[in-house]
């Protein structure tokens, strides 16, 4: 079993702590973890966000990243803990911010720049910095990959599963974490779907249905890994089964019609879910509907 301190695709692990009773919808199973290559007539796809559910990037990866590029910019603002946890309640970096500028327009940056194209393009540009200060951290290996994320990708990739990530974050960004934490070998195999490649950002499903046509699945025979509120509209509204796994920022939102909810995926020993638990919400599902 991984330890504290074990890497795994150059990325450190770290161990989540087991809640009393998981909430989910099934209890009876969920550490039979021998893969099940039924499974790959089951489920036509595996899909992760990345920020929260691949690594806990956004506390210590993102909020620093932005802090860092006002600084360096002369802007005279940091997002602490708390106000970064509010802004997360907006899909994307860009988005965040011009909403943040908006709310303080009589400082700078905004109260000099009032055209709607120049702030865009101000915009643009504070966000392609800060991406570059982020993959400068991405890179070194500081930030753990979270607990199970190798092992269930491992598990469906082993049987066949596509696996791809689908994010509103930076598509370098995305890309950068999945080669660092997972390995060059599995980021070959793993599609990213990320960052401008849509026009709506979650809690629209447009990423999750542009990743389905992509690998041309059935987005009700999909599996999505999420950690927040709007990412689990995003995969519901897309028709999609969704296990949240909470994050740091994301513990206290409403998950309701999540098909299961925990607090991480979990290394195998102390697994919460398998490859085979999610197959079996996914054939629940359908047997529900066709019921229906």
């Amino acid at each position: 079993m991984n330890r504290v301190g074990q890497r795994v695709g150059g990325a450190r692990l770290t161990p989540c702590t087991r809640p009393p009773r998981p909430t989910a919808r099934s209890t009876a199973s969920l550490l039979r973890l021998a893969p099940c290559r039924a499974a790959k007539d089951t489920i036509d796809a595996l899909l992760f966000d990345c920020d929260g559910v691949l690594v806990d990037t956004e506390k210590d990866g993102h909020r620093v990243s932005f802090n860092q590029a006002f600084k360096q910019k002369g802007l005279d603002h940091e997002w602490g803990v708390d106000l970064y946890g509010k802004l997360l309640e907006i899909g994307g970096g860009k988005e965040r911010m011009t909403k943040y500028f908006q709310d303080v327009s009589d400082l700078e940056p905004f109260k000099t720049f009032v055209d709607p194209a120049e702030r865009q393009q101000l915009v643009k540009a504070l966000h392609l910095l800060k991406t570059d200060l982020f993959m400068e951290l991405v890179e070194t290996g500081a930030m753990p990959l979270r607990p199970g994320v190798a092992r269930l990708v491992r598990e469906a990739m082993d049987v066949g599963i596509p696996v791809a990530v689908c994010s509103t974050s930076n598509e370098r960004a995305v890309s950068t974490i999945v080669r660092v934490m997972l390995g060059a070998a599995v980021a070959e195999k793993m599609p990213v779907f990320a960052g401008d490649i849509v026009a709506k950002k979650k809690p629209d499903p447009a990423i999750y249905l542009l990743a389905a046509r992509q690998l041309k699945v059935d987005p009700s025979k999909c599996v999505v890994i999420e950690d927040s509120r709007i990412g689990l509209r995003a995969a519901k509204a897309a028709g999609m089964t969704c296990v949240v796994t909470k994050s740091s920022y994301t513990a206290g939102e409403d998950f309701t019609g999540a098909d299961a909810v925990f607090d991480c995926i979990g290394e195998e020993g102390d697994a919460r879910f398998s490859l085979a638990d999610l197959e079996k919400m996914v054939v629940a599902k359908a047997s529900t509907n066709a019921s229906a």
